[in-house]
């Protein structure tokens, strides 16, 4: 009769206890795994799973299609340095989001796809990569949050997925699309963006004499480069809107092309040995400032209020599928 009960007791005992083991096995990540290594990679409490799925064009010309979540924490590795403060990594989670969905429903230069060059779409460094780099596991870690934080969560206008822009810093104030791009995008007006500062690229000066000067434009140009300048005219984000060079009318965004320039906000300085040129801020500076995002985020603003100084008008929505 005591070898019937406690063989009773076993029976429940394990009952109940194995499949509680069972699920714990099964469902909990490997100890010591990295969370952005697996596409199962958890969602905060309270969302749904996104299962959405992103093509990205590799650099050697192949597509791969991965999780949306998973793509987007290689985006803000290779987009924005970790070490800026967390509200800042999730505005610009937000804005990779925005910006990789747009692009793979509208991107006509590789349609349904987008590419990993910072040039033409979002860079991205694979968390492996990071690290192989030197990059620190716990930044990894800390950008994963910010992307989780974030899940799923585009910025619209009008119910529509925006033209989500963003550089690196805009030396003070931002850029109206439509002195970049010829459209007038309604959120994507010039505002100001104070304590950039501290950015890399906040100001620089390049050199160039005169017959560097004159080659870059295609030649031509001759006698005192003091008489090559002509009246200028700028935009709302202080750009050059356009400038008079050798009877030429030259637009802004043309000259820093030409020139290799950071921005078009910059100003000439003509010496005996040549020509100066002072750029203020990096990037074509229209839409979120990077540096000025960090600046917003240390001084207390959360990312909402963020995105919504540097894309005016626009809407937070959580995409769900």
């Amino acid at each position: 009769m005591k070898r019937f009960w406690l063989e009773a007791i076993l029976a429940v005992a394990l009952g109940v206890l194995f499949p509680w083991i069972l699920f714990s096995l099964t469902d909990s990540p490997a100890k010591g795994a990295s969370p952005v290594q697996s596409e199962g990679a958890s969602q905060p409490a309270g969302t749904q799973p996104n299962t959405t799925k992103v093509r990205v064009l590799l650099p050697d010309g192949q597509a791969q299609e991965m999780d949306l979540e998973v793509y987007l924490v290689g985006v803000v590795l290779g987009e924005m340095p970790a070490d800026f403060e967390t509200e800042a990594l999730k505005a610009q989670s937000v804005v990779a989001r925005t910006f990789a969905l747009r692009a793979q429903e509208q991107n006509s230069k590789h349609p349904g796809m987008v590419c990993t060059d910072a040039a033409c779409c979002q860079a991205y460094c694979a968390p492996a990569d990071y690290l192989a780099q030197g990059g620190e596991e716990a930044a990894v870690e800390k950008v994963t949050a910010a992307v989780q934080a974030t899940w799923g969560q585009v910025l619209c206008y009008q119910g529509e997925l925006i033209e989500a822009t963003y550089f690196s810093c805009s030396g003070g104030r931002t850029e109206d699309a439509l002195a970049v791009w010829g459209a007038d995008v309604p959120y994507l007006r010039s505002t100001e963006s104070p304590g950039e500062e501290g950015a890399a690229h906040y100001t620089d000066r390049v050199f160039f004499t005169p017959e560097e000067f004159s080659q870059a434009l295609g030649g031509g140009l001759t006698g005192n480069p003091e008489s090559w300048f002509g009246a200028a005219s700028y935009t709302a984000g202080g750009g050059v809107e356009e400038m008079a060079i050798g009877g030429r009318i030259y637009r802004g965004t043309e000259l820093r092309r030409l020139l290799g320039l950071r921005s078009t906000a910059f100003t000439v300085e003509v010496g005996a040995a040549g020509i100066w040129i002072t750029t203020h801020g990096f990037g074509h500076r229209v839409g979120m400032s990077q540096y000025g995002a960090d600046a917003m985020a240390a001084a207390g603003a959360d990312y909402a209020s963020i995105l919504a100084h540097y894309y005016q008008g626009t809407t937070l929505e959580t995409r769900k599928t």
